[in-house]
Order: C-alpha cells, then sequence, then structure tokens
C-alpha cells in the first residue's frame, strides 16, 4: 500500500487577500483531489480566510497559519492567537519555522508553548525542526534535531503526537538552491520517527522534508520511503508552478 503524501505550501510574507484569493480558485481549478495526496496551503496571517473561501469545501486541502502566540487573548500587539486563527479558517499551523527561531529569536520553550497551544486549540501543529550549516559541519545534525523535537513534544500523550506533523529543514538548504541529499534526509527523518515512537507516538507519524524543494528535485526526494511529503517555499508561489510540482510528486 502506497503511503499519503502531504504537500505544504508555505507562501511567508507573499500573496495578499486578492492574491491568495486567485491563486486558490486558479489552483482548485488545475488541480482535482486525489485520495493519495494531502495538500496544507499556509498564507500570510491576512490572507487566512480568503484562502480558505477561495478552496471551499476540498477534502484534500487545509490551510493553517504561519505562526502563533500562545495566549488566547491580551495585549499582545501583533500577535495572533489559536482562537483568532481558527476562525479565520485555519486548521493548523506551521511551529518553529527557522526563520521563527533565527530571525525573530524563537527558543525551543516558545516553541513548546505555541505546539501546546494547538493541541489544546484542537489545530494541527506542524513542527519544524533542523540545524545550520555551522551544526551540520560539527556532526551535530541529530543531536540539534533531536533536542528540537523533545523539546516541543516530551510529555505529549500518544494522540497528541498522532496529530502533530513534522516537516525537517536544515536551515542552510532553505532558500539556498541547496538540498539534503535524498539518503541524507531519509536518514534524519528515521531517526526522527524513531524518536517519535520512544516519546510515545502510535503510527507512522508523517515527516516532511523542506529545503528548496523544486520540480527538478521532488521525483528523487519523494522517491525516499522515510519522506512523507515536503513543505515548499518560492517553488509554491506560483499556482501553475505549485500544480505541476504536486503533480510531478504525486
Amino acid at each position: 500500500m502506497s503511503r499519503r503524501l502531504i504537500y505544504a505550501a508555505n507562501w511567508k510574507m507573499h500573496h495578499g487577500p486578492v492574491a491568495a484569493r486567485a491563486f486558490a480558485e486558479r489552483f482548485g481549478a488545475t488541480v482535482e483531489p486525489r485520495e493519495e495526496r494531502e495538500l496544507w496551503f499556509f498564507p500570510p496571517a491576512v490572507s487566512i480566510a480568503a484562502t480558505a473561501e477561495a478552496l471551499g469545501a476540498r477534502s484534500d486541502t487545509s490551510v493553517g497559519a504561519q505562526n502563533v502566540y500562545w495566549e488566547q487573548k491580551g495585549a499582545f500587539t501583533g500577535e495572533s492567537s489559536v482562537p483568532l486563527v481558527a476562525e479565520a479558517g485555519a486548521l493548523g499551523a506551521l511551529v518553529g519555522h527557522s526563520e521563527r527561531r533565527h530571525i525573530f529569536g524563537e527558543t525551543d520553550a516558545d516553541t513548546a508553548r505555541k505546539v501546546t497551544a494547538l493541541l489544546a486549540g484542537g489545530l494541527v501543529p506542524m513542527l519544524c525542526v533542523g540545524e545550520t550549516l555551522a551544526e551540520r559541519e560539527a556532526g551535530d545534525t541529530e543531536q540539534v534535531v533531536m533536542r528540537q523535537l523533545r523539546a516541543a513534544l516530551d510529555g505529549r500523550t500518544p494522540a497528541e503526537l498522532d496529530r502533530t506533523l513534522i516537516a525537517y529543514e536544515p536551515v542552510w538548504a532553505i532558500g539556498t538552491g541547496r538540498n539534503a541529499t535524498p539518503s541524507d534526509a531519509a536518514m534524519v527523518h528515521r531517526s526522527i520517527r524513531a524518536e517519535l515512537a520512544r516519546l510515545g507516538a502510535r503510527g507512522r507519524a508523517p515527516v516532511l522534508y523542506g529545503g528548496s524543494v523544486n520540480a527538478r528535485n521532488i521525483l528523487a526526494l519523494l522517491a525516499e520511503a522515510e519522506l512523507d511529503g515536503v513543505l515548499v517555499g518560492g517553488a509554491s508561489l506560483d499556482p501553475d508552478g505549485w500544480a505541476e510540482l504536486v503533480g510531478l510528486g504525486g
């Protein structure tokens, strides 16, 4: 039985509501739902509602937030809570993306609080983990990834672990045109899945790869059985290009 593949588009700071709606309508008219494929869209916060509305009731598609704050409400100017993004149409959120960690100073403790808030609010966390180039060259890839994983997920119930998606995104590969080889990525994915099992996950936890994924390398990446999908940035910004990428991989 073939595995169900997940394709996640992280638009970062692109596509306001008008552009997001046009993208979703174009994509929806181009790509038919398929049972063996699950699609996630992570638009900017201002475009969550427009994207969710334009995609409608597609059974294969979910919209998520790129970030959340862990408090439900309060004097936190510029932040979005789990209830707010859920009301806008988000079914999940990215947590611990490398840009949140390395540009905005998000700590492992912050990431854990966000995972807790998402799980409590009934949303799906997509937890991002990954090492910098310096950490990789020092041979610390597994140590760093396991630390990030345990900090966010240690002590969770099996049901909570089974609701969480993981994205391995080596920081040195994001937006650089470089990416881990399929076998290197598979090795890290295997370690992540083994650690999730030790933490109490009951089934095969989906682990995605992120880091300069494009039409030239997606087939080789997804040929590795350990990769359950991809988290894509720049190559997801054009509706026709994203449709092609999704069609190539799935």
